[in-house]
């Protein structure tokens, strides 16, 4: 692992008002690995991502990209910077195509100016084959093809997902945030996405760091996670030392003594009269 973390978050906290969101969180990106922060709900997880997008401005604390501080960065500068994020619920546009919507990703980070766009110039006519080449290429890594020319409006809940983290993908991240991407999928939509998630780290070379719920794709997806409840970290380590912390423990069952009731049971079965 790279000595100088890809992204460094250092004290963190924020207050809406009264309430303390977030507080003292720390933790270090390290340059190709699968990063997860786990919690409960309302344990402060999505917040710390809207902080690392700049949708919100931190109270205390500092974080860091490739070594420049992200405190003066508006939102979307940090995309420019290689930060890209897919949400919880699915920001997509439903009536364009699969094709389009990557486009559209791609188009947000284009560096041609309004009149080379306007006049359809040299410049703007090889960016715009460029920016179809990365989204033909993204289609074909997430095996998309079939439904490349669909309206997203028409395509099932599983398939959007994938569309997301294709447009995502269309702006050549080097951090990918994937906020719940398991949420709202089946087993097999499951399996599938720990699939991505390991190519990407592995093919395409883009470290991720993701919001989840679901311990299983945790656990086959993630090198390291950080564990937090009510807006505080509680243990950092793999899956395994994170899941046997007593702390988050307690913080996900409310009482780290009494485990029983988590050991498989016989199934009952009926007597024969």
């Amino acid at each position: 692992m790279s000595a100088t973390p890809l992204l460094s978050a250092r004290d963190l906290q924020v207050r809406f008002g009264g309430v303390l969101a977030v507080n003292k969180v720390s933790f270090d990106v390290q340059r190709g690995e699968v990063f997860t922060i786990i919690g409960p709900n309302g344990a402060g997880k999505t917040t710390v991502f809207n902080l690392i997008s700049r949708i919100y401005v931190p109270t205390a604390g500092t974080i860091a990209f490739e070594g420049h501080d992200l405190s003066n960065v508006p939102p979307h500068r940090v995309a420019e910077m290689g930060i890209a994020r897919t949400f919880q619920n699915i920001e997509l546009f439903e009536y364009a195509t699969v094709l389009q919507n990557l486009l559209i990703g791609h188009h947000a980070h284009r560096r041609t100016g309004f009149w080379s766009e306007l006049l359809f110039t040299s410049t703007a006519r090889r960016a715009e084959a460029e920016a179809r080449e990365e989204a033909e290429r993204v289609i074909e890594f997430l095996d998309l093809q079939h439904h490349r020319d669909s309206l997203v409006a028409g395509l099932p809940y599983g398939v959007r997902k994938v569309v997301e983290l294709a447009r995502a993908l269309c702006t050549k991240p080097k951090l990918l945030l994937l906020d719940e991407p398991s949420s709202g999928l089946n087993v097999e939509e499951t399996d599938d996405m720990v699939f991505w998630i390991q190519d990407i780290k592995h093919e395409l070379g883009i470290t991720v760091l993701m919001v989840e719920h679901d311990m299983s794709l945790v656990s086959r997806a993630s090198a390291r996670v950080l564990a937090m409840a009510r807006g505080e970290p509680l243990a950092i380590g793999t899956p395994r030392e994170v899941q046997s912390d007593p702390r988050v423990v307690e913080a996900y069952l409310g009482a780290a003594e009494d485990m029983s009731f988590l050991r498989r049971k016989e199934p009952f079965r009926r007597t024969q009269a």
